[in-house]
């Protein structure tokens, strides 16, 4: 379920902002780390945004610029030749933390109840630690499955501005909230499609 359509448009934003960065002497692990704070912000956003409503559209906000660093630094590391195995090793501890602040803080505000948030958050970082986990049993990293964490972004991103549009309940739930039910369910999923495809080709 990747976005795919989106890349092309991604890239043309991306490439130029990447150039841009290495010519004023921007480390990969600046970026990195500016994406972290970016998610922390979100999170702040996102959990007291039910006592202001602009503060779902600021989150909205914060998590695209998280997305956006968080796809450049690796771009700034490959175009400057400074691509390294702690840059990579620091890209993932930080995608991890994101995704806990931005998701728990949804279900801390009261998006959901607690139960179906922790098991949204299970679910994101099992389907993170499988793909890596492939990795480290010499099968190549895979983030395959129908959401992996650019489609949890997008799903986010969209959700928290329809969100600042439309808050009344749907069936129960707000918009928001929808998107962390949808999160938990599909990402439990994509972890199953990662597990089988890890055995198959275990010897």
């Amino acid at each position: 379920m990747t976005f795919n359509t989106l890349r092309p448009f991604a890239s043309k934003v991306i490439e130029p902002l990447a150039d841009f960065f290495i010519r004023c002497e921007v480390s990969p692990d600046t970026v990195s780390l500016a994406s972290l704070v970016c998610a922390f912000f979100a999170g702040l956003s996102f959990y007291y945004s039910p006592a202001a409503k602009e503060l779902v559209l600021l989150a909205g906000v914060l998590v695209i610029f998280n997305s956006l660093l968080d796809a450049l630094d690796g771009v700034i590391a490959r175009k400057s030749n400074r691509a390294t195995r702690r840059g990579d090793f620091l890209d993932h501890v930080i995608d991890r933390y994101s995704d806990v602040f931005i998701i728990c803080s949804i279900f801390f505000a009261g998006y959901v109840p607690w139960q179906i948030g922790v098991t949204a958050i299970v679910g994101v970082l099992l389907t993170s630690y499988l793909g890596t986990q492939a990795q480290a049993l010499n099968l190549g990293r895979y983030y395959g499955g129908i959401m992996g964490r650019a489609d949890r972004l997008v799903v986010i991103i969209l959700a928290a501005f329809i969100n600042f549009v439309f808050s009344d309940p749907v069936a129960g739930f707000s918009i928001l909230g929808w998107a962390v039910i949808l999160i938990a369910v599909t990402s439990h999923i994509t972890a199953v499609q990662r597990i089988l495809y890890i055995w198959k080709r275990l010897k």
